[in-house]
Order: C-alpha cells, then sequence, then structure tokens
C-alpha cells in the first residue's frame, strides 16, 4: 500500500523524541505503547526517515496510512496538521500523496486548459482585478466592472474584504455587476467573467453560489482559510454551480510565514488548493507589500503545476501590491499560465485607460 509520506522540518533539541511524538500524536493520539500491536504496525505513523541535525534544524519523513484520512478533506486536513499545529518547532516541507487519495478529490474542474477554452486565450496570461476600496456603492462597483471589462479583462473579482456591508449588500451588489460585466461583453464581444466572493456566513454560502450564478457571475471567489477548505471542495464539485473557482489566501498567512513552524508555500497554497478544486490560486506575490520571497513563489508554481495524479493544473494569481510596470517581470518568472492581478494600482489615473493598458500589455506576451 502507497503511503501518504509528510516531511517535517524539527527544531528540537531531542528531535527523535519529537518525531515519535508527532507519529502517535498524529494517527491515534494515545500511548503508543497501549495500543494493540496492529495498531501500532499499520495505523500509528512510521518514521522512514531522519537526516542529521544541521544547524539545530533535522528534517524527517514519517509515513501514515492512507486510511487514516478517511479519503475526506477534513481527515486528510487533521492527519496533516491537526494537533502538531500546537506543538512549537514543527514544519510541514512537503507532502506525497497517494493515489488512492488523490483518486477521491476531483480537484479543479477548469484548470489550466479549461480557462485558456473559455477565455478564448490559447497563450496569453490572463487579466485579472479585484473590485476595491471598501465602502464604495454597489452602483459604483458595477461601474468600475464595466469599464474594467470593457477593456477587455477576463476576470473581475469582489475584493475579498467585500461581505455584507450595508454601503454595498451582497445580493445587490452581485446583481449590478453582473449586468454591468454581461453590457459590457455584449458590446466588446468580450468573454470577462465576475466573481463575487461567497465571504458569508457558512450556512448561507451554497445557496449564495447558487443565487450568484442565476444572476450571471461567471466564476466565484472563495476564502478556504475562513470558510474551509472542504467547503470550497464542495462548491467546485458541485455540478449545479459548475464555475470556476478562485481561491484566496485570507487568514491562511500564519501557517507559512514563519521559517520554524506551519506548512509549506507550495502545500498549501499548491497542493492543497488543487486538492481542494480552485482553478486559480491567488497568493502574494514576491517584491510586494507582503513577505513572501522568490525562492518561496516559485515553490508554489513548482507544486501548483506538477504532476498530481489526475488533478488539473492551477492557474497562479501572484498579487498584493503589483503595478503594470511589473506584468513582464510576473510573466517571466511564473510563465503564461499565469492571471496577472492587479488592484489598487489600476485606479491611479484612468481607471479604462490604465485597464485597456494592462489588457495590451498582456495580449502582447502571448
Amino acid at each position: 500500500m502507497s503511503q501518504l509520506v509528510i516531511s517535517y522540518q524539527l527544531i528540537s533539541s531531542d528531535p527523535q523524541s519529537l518525531a515519535d511524538a508527532i507519529r502517535v500524536e498524529q494517527s491515534i493520539e494515545f500511548p503508543n505503547e497501549l495500543a494493540q500491536d496492529w495498531i501500532q504496525k499499520d495505523v500509528v505513523g512510521q518514521i522512514v526517515n531522519m537526516g542529521a541535525t544541521l544547524d539545530g534544524v533535522t528534517k524527517v519523513e514519517i509515513a501514515y496510512n492512507p486510511d487514516n484520512t478517511g479519503y475526506e478533506l477534513p481527515q486528510l486536513l487533521n492527519v496533516l496538521w491537526g494537533n502538531v499545529s500546537i506543538l512549537p518547532g514543527v514544519r510541514i516541507t512537503s507532502v506525497d500523496f497517494p493515489d488512492s487519495i488523490l483518486s477521491k478529490f476531483k480537484g479543479p474542474r477548469f484548470g489550466v486548459e479549461g480557462l485558456r477554452k473559455m477565455f478564448d486565450a490559447p497563450t496569453r496570461p490572463l487579466a485579472s482585478t479585484a473590485l476595491k476600496p471598501m465602502g464604495s456603492s454597489s452602483k459604483q462597483y458595477a461601474q468600475m466592472a464595466y469599464e474594467i471589462a470593457r477593456a477587455g479583462f477576463d476576470t473581475i473579482k469582489d475584493d475579498h474584504s467585500l461581505a455584507n456591508q450595508p454601503w454595498s449588500l451582497w445580493r445587490e451588489r452581485v446583481e449590478l455587476i453582473s449586468e454591468a460585466v454581461r453590457r459590457a461583453n455584449a458590446e466588446t464581444g468580450g468573454k470577462c467573467v465576475y466573481a463575487p466572493s461567497l465571504n458569508l456566513p457558512s450556512d448561507q454560502i451554497a445557496q449564495a453560489a447558487l443565487e450568484a450564478k442565476a444572476l450571471g457571475a461567471g466564476a466565484l471567489l472563495i476564502l478556504p482559510g475562513i470558510s474551509g477548505f472542504d467547503l470550497m471542495r464542495s462548491l467546485a464539485e458541485d455540478d449545479q454551480i459548475g464555475l470556476p473557482i478562485m481561491g484566496h489566501p485570507a487568514l491562511l498567512g500564519s501557517f507559512v510565514t514563519s521559517r520554524e513552524q506551519g506548512i509549506s508555500h507550495g502545500v498549501l497554497f499548491g497542493q492543497l488548493m488543487r486538492i481542494a478544486g480552485a482553478d486559480i490560486g491567488i497568493f502574494p506575490n514576491f517584491g510586494g507589500r507582503f513577505s513572501f520571497s522568490k525562492s518561496e513563489c516559485k515553490d508554489i508554481a513548482e507544486t501548483g503545476r506538477s504532476e498530481l495524479a489526475h488533478l488539473k493544473p492551477l492557474w497562479l494569481s501572484p498579487a498584493g501590491g503589483m503595478t503594470l510596470d511589473r506584468i513582464g517581470e510576473v510573466v517571466d518568472f511564473y510563465g503564461k499560465d499565469t492571471a496577472s492581478l492587479i488592484g489598487g494600482a489600476l485606479h491611479r489615473g484612468d481607471l479604462y485607460e490604465n485597464s485597456l493598458a494592462m489588457v495590451q500589455k498582456i495580449r502582447s506576451l502571448s
């Protein structure tokens, strides 16, 4: 049986004891010596490799029986980062998922090739933006969306913080923006889609996704750190919805920003986003207003696109303080399967003219 192998970086004066604690804590959470022999052998995680300690860091690989996950995403996440998240000095650096687990998930519905067909973009990057700032009215957002869609953008999403605030109630905003994007597409022959943020109470999200589609939304923005990775999976797999899913990093930053604790950028934003069904994965680009480095962004790019059983590769959407003059640099670094996302910088001057300039730059890179 192929195992679920998790690679850890440990910072501990006694890495052997910590590794033993992890393999038990992440499986049976019970005194190992009191468990039946078959449980100790087949259920408890097994250390398959422990490297030498270098500069206080020890690399360890622990293999787990995939049956421990129940082949469902909530328990898979629990095996990956359940109680061990409470232990200091532990960081997941990579995960080798067996096909027995990956076969249970559909992953991105569209992926790279599906969205290329949707946007009639056989070789070029995508042009993406977020509607800002919070406090604008729904009519103001709709006018912004109309100008941006008229310029030829591929995706326009709500800023992730747009929810159900009194100055722009969710249903009103979705209806007005969807109509504005439809009108712009009718005038230009464009294929722009609008992705409303489903940053709503959990018991409302599934119905809101169906309502957004009925109102004319062409994609959905999900915040899996807030709403849950498995909720995103359920929406991505729902044939009644059948829309591209954009996954946003809100609330996920603390998983990756410590060099001593947490989960690697590639596992979280590359692998887990794909397993949970995101077609487009949004993350902070290097050199923006956040702290991600080039090597961390490269990790996301490689895991988001590398072979992962039958799961389609992920569109990368580096964001966070991006500007028009960095588009070429971004595409050079990530390649053309990139949805370049620029938000606030489009508003420095004329929104339509800036949007048009971005579209022209993107299309020159095809």
